[in-house]
C-alpha cells in the first residue's frame, strides 16, 4: 500500500526566465562563497587552507562577474546614498579597521613570544 499526500498540480512545461536563472546563479555563488569562507577560516592544515583559498577566490570572482552582468543588463539595482550617509558608513568602518589593526598587533605580539 502506497502512502502519499495528494499531488499538487504544477504546470509541466514551465521554464525559468533568464532573470530567474541568473538570479539563482548569483544566489548560489553567494552561498558557496560563504561556505568556502567558513571552511577557509577553520582549515588547520596550511596546504588545505591554500587550496580552499584558491577555490574561494574563484567563487568570489564568479560571483562578481554575475553581479556585473546583472547590473549591466538592468537586472540588479542599487540605491544611491547621500554624502552624509556615505561619510557615516566610512567613519563606522574606519573604526572597525582600527579595531582590526589592534587585534593584528595583539596577535603578532602573542605569536612572537
Amino acid at each position: 500500500m502506497k502512502i502519499q499526500n495528494q499531488e499538487t498540480a504544477f504546470p509541466k512545461d514551465t521554464h525559468m526566465t533568464d532573470r530567474e536563472f541568473i538570479t539563482d546563479m548569483l544566489t548560489t555563488e553567494k552561498y558557496i562563497t560563504s561556505a568556502y569562507d567558513i571552511a577557509e577560516n577553520e582549515a588547520s592544515h596550511s596546504q588545505l587552507y591554500q587550496d580552499i583559498n584558491t577555490i574561494y577566490q574563484e567563487s568570489q570572482n564568479c560571483q562578481r562577474q554575475l553581479y556585473n552582468i546583472m547590473f549591466r543588463k538592468g537586472l540588479y539595482a542599487i540605491e544611491s546614498e547621500t554624502p552624509q550617509k556615505l561619510q557615516q558608513s566610512y567613519q563606522q568602518f574606519s573604526g572597525y579597521q582600527n579595531q582590526a589593526s589592534l587585534l593584528e598587533y595583539t596577535l603578532n605580539h602573542y605569536l612572537s613570544e
